[in-house]
């Protein structure tokens, strides 16, 4: 039971909050649980308190069993009526059998709440709550017959990267999705059922499908030889702009852990590397836990003939200059960021705990007093349960920041040192930068402080323009933030205008079906460009140049599950 104990700390009140629920949790010494074993228990506990908090107080439960605390209660209740391996305890264990004992009443208060909201199912009403931002159940899952809450957000839908290193399109159609029939446009498949057996193949992305929400692939063959990797569509832009040539020379994921977009490279790069097949891709992980995992998907992608992984390596500490990397021709910057795009992270739960009062049987016009004096209603931050997805530890920024704004500002300096070390290796001609964040802080604000910096303009690097892209990514039609644009870009200089139209994003909970996320691509002026003058060997009328502006306050100084889609 030492799990619950563990767990049932990251629930109470306490006044020592600061950091996310995922750093509070790791950053722990004394837990005799497995702190991703405590994480996972509260965070999905978490999502379910609304509800559960009724059925705990209809139910009584509290009231009979006075050993339970509420956040014991709580945890107990989720595992018993919700956990598919159940609790986990000794069926003997004294506060298994205090919840166990009332397990039919507990069962049928759930039931009730969930025809009352008109759920067809326990399936139904978990899909619910995993796709929903709003946690307090009498305000907002819908009463009557029907499963859609009063706001109801676009349905994230299920993301696949068909592996070309080991399968094809046309292969994987034919087998593993041979019972699901293809339609025409993304929204038949964002407005289906759950698990509907339907697919479309995206207009963007080369080798990307989309299946309804709810769709499980995670035991099928396909997924766990590798031939097809579980990655949101907006992941797959950084390897897609970056458009590696190995004729160009070696290829850098720079921050490449868990390895998603480092094995999306590769099915690119490897296509093109038949006729040179001396190009390979350095993957740069500096922490060696996370290398390990990059390892594993790298071997389970079948890329381990074209990416050579770097563990414990710090791409800020790689010398362009020396070998190998004085060869590299392209680099994919995916550095740690806020991590707010990602739907299901970061989100401000709302945890109620249950008291021993029941609402139902509260005298008329005293539930809302009663509530207010012994209910236990709190908020933290409860991240995306895939653990495997913890971003690197630059500075703590993810944990160590109790304001956004100096958040950002960590980070932010963080990303423009990437980015400008990057400019320096002689030999690039071409990067992608993005990030998980809907923050112009680390996107816009990022790229325009990076072009202006001494190395931008020292080694020739500019932004490249819409009409440059590859075909996928000129045609998508979300750009920059205009108006983030303009806080950055002075009058008289190149528009902003010009700038967010080279800048891609992508928003989240929209008809677009993506998490939120950011990318830009950078390419220099001329091959071999190593000094102030302007080259010839480049179309520089559709570079996009904003090395002349004025500097500004920048400068330029979890358990791994296979291949995620939120990578």
């Amino acid at each position: 039971m030492s799990l619950y104990y563990d767990a049932a700390k990251f629930l109470e009140l306490s006044k020592d909050r600061d950091g996310s629920l995922k750093s509070r949790v790791f950053g722990t010494k004394d837990l005799k649980s497995s702190p991703k074993q405590v994480y996972a228990v509260v965070a999905e506990a978490s999502k379910w308190s609304p509800i559960l908090t009724e059925v705990i107080e209809n139910s009584q439960l509290l009231l009979h069993e006075r050993k339970l605390t509420p956040s014991l209660a709580l945890l107990l209740a989720h595992d018993l009526l919700l956990s598919k391996s159940g609790i986990a305890a000794p069926a003997t264990h004294p506060l298994r059998l205090a919840v166990t004992r009332h397990k039919a009443r507990l069962g049928a208060e759930l039931t009730q709440f969930r025809i009352r909201k008109g759920f067809g199912s326990i399936e139904q009403l978990r899909i619910q709550i995993e796709n929903t931002d709003v946690y307090h159940a009498e305000d907002n899952i819908s009463n009557g017959n029907s499963s859609v809450p009063k706001t109801k957000p676009m349905q994230h839908p299920r993301w696949v990267r068909i592996n070309t290193v080991k399968t094809t399109l046309e292969a994987q159609l034919k087998t593993t999705f041979a019972e699901c029939d293809k339609v025409d446009s993304l929204e038949q498949v964002l407005v289906a059922k759950p698990s509907t057996k339907i697919l479309h193949v995206d207009e963007h992305v080369p080798n990307l499908i989309v299946l309804p929400i709810g769709t499980d692939l995670a035991k099928t063959a396909a997924y766990r030889k590798g031939l097809i990797i579980l990655q949101d569509k907006a992941s797959c832009f950084p390897a897609y702009l970056l458009d590696a040539d190995p004729e160009n020379g070696a290829c850098l994921d720079a921050c490449a852990a868990p390895g998603n977009k480092t094995t999306h490279l590769a099915a690119i790069f490897g296509d093109r590397r038949r006729n040179n097949r001396s190009s390979q891709i350095w993957a740069c992980e500096r922490d060696k836990a996370r290398a390990e995992i990059l390892t594993r998907m790298v071997m389970l992608a079948g890329c381990q003939d074209i990416v050579k992984v770097k563990a414990g390596q710090d791409f800020l500490l790689l010398n362009p200059e020396q070998a190998p990397w004085n060869e590299v021709g392209s680099l994919l910057l995916d550095p740690s960021c806020s991590g707010s795009g990602i739907i299901g992270r970061d989100k401000n739960h709302a945890v109620t705990l249950p008291t021993s009062v029941s609402k139902a049987h509260m005298p008329k016009g005293s539930r809302k007093r009663k509530r207010r004096r012994h209910g236990k209603i709190y908020t933290h931050p409860v991240a995306n349960t895939d653990i495997s997805e913890e971003v690197q530890q630059i500075a703590q920024a993810d944990e160590g920041y109790d304001r956004l704004p100096e958040r950002l500002e960590a980070l932010s300096a963080f990303q423009i040192r990437l980015l400008t070390h990057a400019f320096r290796f002689p030999n690039a001609h071409r990067i992608s930068y993005s990030t998980c964040s809907m923050h112009a802080e680390e996107n816009e604000h990022v790229v325009i402080a990076a072009l202006q910096s001494h190395e931008a303009k020292q080694y020739g690097w500019q932004l490249l323009r819409r009409q440059l892209q590859v075909e996928g990514m000129k045609s998508w039609s979300i750009r920059g933030d205009l108006e983030a644009c303009h806080g950055k870009v002075e009058d008289g200089s190149v528009g902003a205008d010009q700038v967010a139209e080279a800048c891609i994003r992508c928003r989240p909970g929209t008809e677009e079906g993506t998490q939120g996320f950011f990318v830009a691509g950078f390419v220099r002026r001329s091959e071999g460009f190593a000094s102030n003058e302007v080259g010839t060997g480049t179309h520089s009328d559709d570079l996009l140049d904003i090395a002349g502006l004025n500097e500004d306050s920048y400068g330029s100084d979890g358990d791994w599950n296979g291949l995620s889609d939120n990578d």
